[in-house]
């Protein structure tokens, strides 16, 4: 049997999600409830965000797109 890639996961911590973010981490928490971020739940406390799931928030609002939105 042939041996297959496995793609590495990286996952980071809601503060660091936070940072990369530049929002607080309850910000970051209102986007897990509302589902714009995956996140994994390891443990009682400990919730993991995957960083894919913050690349696809980050390219799903560019910055130049309001004015498009206002109609000008």
């Amino acid at each position: 049997m042939a041996p297959t890639a496995t793609i590495p996961r990286r996952l980071v911590s809601l503060p660091e999600a936070a940072e990369i973010l530049a929002v607080s981490p309850k910000t970051v928490r209102r986007y897990i409830a509302a589902g714009e971020l995956d996140a994994v739940r390891l443990g009682r406390r400990t919730i993991r965000i995957k960083t894919e799931s913050l690349d696809r928030l980050i390219d799903a609002h560019p910055v130049n797109t309001w004015r498009a939105r206002r109609g000008d």
